[in-house]
């Protein structure tokens, strides 16, 4: 892959969980914030970055909205996944003590993962369209008795001190991300690599159930199959699979070939290594 730009775009204010993901992910790259989802994924076409950083599950939240619909039109490659913990900061301008935070304000989904934090030291949450913006607004403002839940990451950015850290009630949560880029990269670049893709079934009886078949008698591992609407329209249906293997391992090869009998279309997002994590997070489910 030739870098252009040494950029990796992410979607979020700059302290965000995603920003965090770009760091852990691509630390030689400058971390480029974008609005939405889809502003990412275009400034990876419009080469104002090299590198797209997406999340696409949580292990607490499940998938994350649109992005499912967003990645197969994108254009782009998957060319890595990256798992991070989701860590939950607390943080108040410097000088505020513990005991002097009466209220935080984060992202929606932040506060019950640190409910029980919040609820023995008596701290009111209120929701906030993104935990690194809402950093950056106390670091401006400094409200009394404010404070923000967020990554600690945020917090060095605008120059907050951080009172509590890992404060949310179960340790596990982590996101996974995909990195992007504009060009497909199908090399066996690890010992565990995945293959995802998306299809369409024929109008047959029973079409997924044979589709699906061909990995069960292969041993091909499915990591992720989920299935969306596509236009809207309740009769188009589309699918998303994860699955472990390289196409070319005689195994995945048998099942794809089995597959494309059985499907109306079928287009391959990306060939990567498995983030080391993963099987970490498999030994803990």
């Amino acid at each position: 892959m030739t870098t252009t730009t040494n950029r990796i775009a992410f979607q979020g204010e700059p302290g965000a969980y995603s920003h965090e993901a770009c760091r852990k992910a691509r630390p030689g790259m400058e971390a480029l914030p974008c609005r939405t989802f889809e502003d990412v994924i275009e400034a990876v076409r419009s080469h104002q970055a090299d590198l797209a950083m997406l999340p696409v599950e949580n292990s607490t939240y499940g998938r994350v909205a649109d992005i499912h619909h967003l990645l197969p039109e994108s254009g782009l490659h998957i060319l890595d996944e990256a798992f991070v913990r989701v860590r939950i900061a607390l943080m108040a301008p410097p000088g505020t003590r513990l005991q002097d935070v009466r209220h935080v304000r984060a992202h929606l989904v932040l506060i019950p993962q640190a409910r029980g934090f919040l609820t023995r030291h008596g701290i009111t949450a209120a929701a906030s369209a993104d935990s690194a913006g809402a950093a950056a607004d106390l670091a401006r403002d400094r409200t009394p008795g404010m404070g923000v839940m967020a990554s600690e990451l945020a917090a060095e950015i605008y120059g907050l001190e951080v009172l509590a850290r890992d404060i949310e009630d179960h340790h596990h949560n982590t996101t996974r991300f995909l990195i992007m880029g504009r060009q497909p990269d199908h090399s066996r670049r690890s010992d565990r690599m995945l293959t995802t893709f998306v299809f369409r079934v024929r109008n047959l009886p029973a079409a997924l159930y044979k589709a699906m078949g061909g990995f069960a008698t292969n041993g091909v591992n499915m990591t992720k199959l989920e299935s969306y609407m596509v236009d809207g329209v309740f009769t188009a249906t589309q699918f998303y699979a994860d699955v472990e293997g390289h196409p070319e391992d005689p195994a995945l090869q048998r099942a794809l070939e089995e597959l494309r009998y059985f499907t109306s279309s079928l287009d391959m997002l990306g060939v990567y290594p498995a983030d080391p994590l993963r099987e970490a997070q498999r030994q803990t489910a």
